[in-house]
């Protein structure tokens, strides 16, 4: 009985090192994907691929912009339904444009691509973290990934737009 008892624990023991090694190459594989989804879109900005930029967001971060962009405009005078402004960022118009040249005065993508160390935080199955370590900053950036739809999409609102409020 003992004997028996003990080869089941042995055998389950053997089955779930089994799984797990099944498990790591996915993920690392999700990893992977999310970091290079995370490079790309900061080589998108570099590049000012806006529609490809918006194509690389979270929809949460997609949600807040164009609320933001919305506000922005009533407040000038000038009406646009949501759904007009998403259209825009989706095919690189006007007010894409004037969206993202603002960001990119006040952000080089250069700073995470070319003078960053990057790393990874914690993951899980949808979320994950990279962790980004500007060489002159004191502490560094935790950049929020969200995968959406079978695609890694970074959470820039996610990621910063907490500090603004």
């Amino acid at each position: 009985m003992k004997k028996r008892l003990i080869i089941n624990i042995l055998f389950i023991s053997f089955l779930f090192c089994q799984s797990l090694s099944y498990a790591a190459p996915l993920f690392d594989s999700n990893i992977e994907a999310a970091l290079s989804s995370a490079e790309s879109f900061f080589k998108t900005m570099k590049n000012k691929n806006y529609p490809k930029i918006w194509s690389l967001l979270t929809q949460k971060s997609k949600d807040v912009i164009i609320g933001d962009i919305y506000k922005a405009e009533a407040g000038a005078g000038t009406v646009y339904l949501r759904e007009n402004i998403n259209n825009d960022l989706n095919n690189g118009g006007t007010l894409s444009k004037a969206y993202w040249k603002s960001f990119l005065e006040n952000f080089n993508p250069d700073m995470v691509l070319e003078y960053s160390k990057w790393d990874t935080g914690k993951f899980e199955k949808d979320k994950g973290e990279i962790i980004i370590k500007y060489k002159k900053a004191e502490s560094p950036a935790t950049l929020m990934m969200f995968k959406e739809n079978g695609s890694w999409k970074v959470g820039l609102v996610e990621t910063f737009w907490t500090r603004k409020k």
